[in-house]
């Protein structure tokens, strides 16, 4: 049987030399999601253009809610919350299909050739692809309402990016367990339900009683919402310690689960 390597540099070896296999896949994928409709990709800008509207309807209008420290604007409310719902929207989408990632491309198992470590890889470009729009959406309607967005915008990938690889060691550990555990599909639909009001996203962290504020902080988006919202809305640069220590713990999770994967994938075939 092969033996398939855990060392941390086969992860990027294996993107590297398959690369050109996982842009095809991303393509593909994000053009299948639309297959059919009519609009077809233009449903990727319509979403969040949707979705922005309905949350600043329900949050800003009928509960009256209003940004801490912030002014009574609706639009202002709309795109604070916006910028963290982009986030946690990247995060959901990554993680809540993990579990299937193996078990919907069971024919893939059987093919020795095809290298199933890429997948999650596929899922976050995806992902990422429909977080673009989002953002594009975003900077938008910031240049209709308020002006030339801040130069701060820039450090967006480098706020993202340990968040990134939590959900990469997350998606290879959950399509390992989807395999053997079905229901960890269930379970994860139902933690980031949770994980969304447990999150940042419609209040700031600084709103909570100091006590359960450590508590929030062990939630792994507190600090990327947080912090995107700074760099995009507010003007304020990064805090680089919390995301060089966020780097540290991402790439512990992101090769940890990657050997996992690659320690139970033998059995991948048997299961399924």
């Amino acid at each position: 049987m092969q033996d398939f390597s855990t060392l941390p540099r086969e992860m990027v070896a294996s993107l590297v030399r398959n690369r050109t296999l996982i842009r095809a896949s991303i393509k593909r994928e994000v053009l299948g999601r639309y297959r059919g409709s009519v609009l077809g990709v233009l449903w990727s800008f319509f979403n969040p253009v949707f979705m922005l509207a309905v949350y600043t309807f329900v949050f800003s209008v009928v509960f009256k809610a209003r940004w801490s420290g912030g002014s009574d604007s609706k639009t202002e409310f709309a795109l604070i919350l916006f910028a963290g719902l982009m986030v946690f929207s990247l995060f959901a989408e990554c993680i809540n299909r993990a579990p299937g990632l193996i078990v919907s491309n069971a024919n893939y198992v059987k093919k020795v050739v095809y290298p199933l470590e890429i997948l999650p890889w596929v899922s976050l470009g995806a992902a990422m692809f429909h977080a673009l729009i989002s953002l594009g959406v975003w900077m938008l309607a910031y240049l209709i309402f308020f002006g030339v967005p801040h130069l701060t915008a820039l450090y967006l990938p480098l706020v993202i990016m340990p968040l990134v690889l939590v959900m990469m060691g997350l998606s290879w550990g959950l399509a390992s367990l989807g395999v053997y555990l079905r229901d960890i599909a269930q379970f994860i639909g139902i933690l980031t339900s949770v994980l969304m009001f447990l999150s940042p996203i419609f209040y700031p962290a600084s709103a909570l009683p100091e006590a359960y504020r450590p508590v929030l902080m062990l939630n792994p988006l507190t600090p990327v919402i947080e912090q995107a919202r700074d760099v995009l809305f507010f003007g304020r640069a990064p805090d680089f310690s919390i995301i060089g220590i966020y780097f540290l713990i991402g790439l512990l999770v992101m090769w940890l689960g990657f050997a996992w994967f690659q320690k139970t994938r033998k059995g991948f075939a048997d299961v399924l």
